[in-house]
């Protein structure tokens, strides 16, 4: 940056943007992903700025229905299906020549009170367990790329969740949802789909006996979904996510991130959205770095629409565009863990006048190209902070949230 001395007031600064010749779907492409895509819900389809990014493609080539597919919005009493707002997030992503993740068959939560409550046998549930993703299924055939058949049917310590669909059918009730998706869409690929699998954990191992589980009972499970939803600091190591992943793929199943987010204790710091861009960083680099890892998924792309400030008390912040829909450092993380490089350019614009009234005008650019060799933070903000990047880089502005070594 060219630094001028003169005397009066600055009249102009053009703050530096950050410039990609891709966008994050067709950088994951190009990293040898399937998608990367964006979860959205009914309601937020009347914002049209939000809908003008949702269909824009170079972002984001896969769609999931946040809500319209799940079991009170598809089935609300028993027998009677409406698939009335599933359908205008189908027909959206079709319009798009997006691909759709369809979001999800069999899950504790949401569940219409005659399935809470009914009086239920052991064949009786499982009739209508059938029933109910054969007739869902069936409707969106040949148009889902990913079903979601079984969601979170574990604790955290690994044991299964106790719901409706257990305490009367017992863990067989997940390969045989498995077995009626299967039947109803023979072409789409079924995943298992839960959160906080990402750390190796006792969770992770009983995730992995649930497709082992699935596949000795003959039926079909094509991947597992990685939820993704973090708070801000806490994702695991690149080569930890890796491995984690690895240990997964190592069945005959792909894996994928499905939800992905990372939420930031309020109000924001140029500290903390500065480590959010390197956890993005990191998960979808995880998925590039392994053959099987099929497409990342943010559970919506903008904190206007985020479900995490309504959930966890005094957070938010959680994806890669704030609320008035402008980037946030995320996004350029996001960006380099995918492969892409990263142009940011400054140009600033001062004017001064002197004693005699002589006016000096002087412009200075500079552009540089970051790619994930040298990607990182430094902390501070602005021109400020200890530097802490590796031999060879110096601490660098790159806008008023963060500064990279270059």
């Amino acid at each position: 940056m060219i630094k001028l001395a003169v005397t009066a007031a600055l009249a102009a600064i053009a703050l530096p943007t950050c410039i990609s010749a891709l966008g994050l779907d067709q950088a994951a492409v190009a990293a040898g992903l399937t998608y990367f895509g964006t979860a959205t819900d009914n309601p937020e389809l009347t914002d049209i700025p939000y809908v003008t990014q949702l269909n824009n493609t170079a972002d984001f080539g896969q769609i999931t229905p946040g809500n319209s597919q799940k079991w009170d919005a598809t089935e609300p009493s028993q027998g009677t299906f409406s698939f009335t707002e599933g359908d205008v997030i189908a027909d959206l992503a079709e319009a798009n020549g997006q691909y759709l993740r369809c979001h999800t068959l069999v899950w504790y939560n949401q569940l219409p009170s005659w399935v809470t409550s009914g009086t239920w046998t052991n064949a009786t549930l499982i009739a209508a367990m059938q029933n109910h993703i054969t007739t869902v299924v069936s409707h969106y055939k040949g148009r889902c790329l990913h079903w979601d058949v079984v969601n979170e049917a574990l604790n955290d310590d690994g044991t299964y969740r106790t719901n409706i669909f257990y305490t009367t059918i017992g863990e067989a009730y997940i390969p045989l949802a498995f077995a009626a998706a299967a039947a109803a869409d023979p072409s789409a690929k079924l995943f298992y789909n839960d959160y906080n699998l990402e750390y190796g954990s006792t969770k992770a191992a009983s995730a992995r006996a649930i497709v082992q589980l699935v596949q000795a009972s003959g039926a079909k499970i094509d991947g597992v979904g990685f939820q993704g939803h973090f708070v801000v600091g806490t994702v695991p190591s690149q080569a930890s996510l890796v491995s984690v992943l690895q240990s997964f793929t190592a069945l005959g199943v792909e894996v994928a991130y499905t939800e992905a987010d990372v939420r930031i204790l309020l109000p924001t710091t140029a500290t903390t959205l500065a480590q959010q861009s390197s956890d993005f960083q990191a998960l979808v680099g995880s998925c590039v770095a392994v053959d099987g890892c099929v497409g990342f998924t943010i559970w919506d792309w903008t904190d206007k629409y985020s479900w995490v400030p309504s959930t966890f008390t005094g957070y938010g912040a959680a994806l890669p565009w704030d609320e008035d829909l402008v980037k946030k450092p995320a996004y350029d993380g996001l960006l380099v863990g995918l492969g892409a490089s990263v142009s940011t350019t400054t140009t600033a614009t001062t004017a001064s006048s002197t004693a005699s009234g002589v006016t000096v005008t002087a412009t200075a650019t500079a552009t540089t190209t970051t790619t994930a060799a040298h990607w990182g933070q430094c902390g501070g903000s602005g021109w400020t902070g200890a530097t802490v990047c590796a031999s060879g880089y110096t601490c660098t502005y790159v806008n008023a949230w963060y500064s990279q070594c270059l």
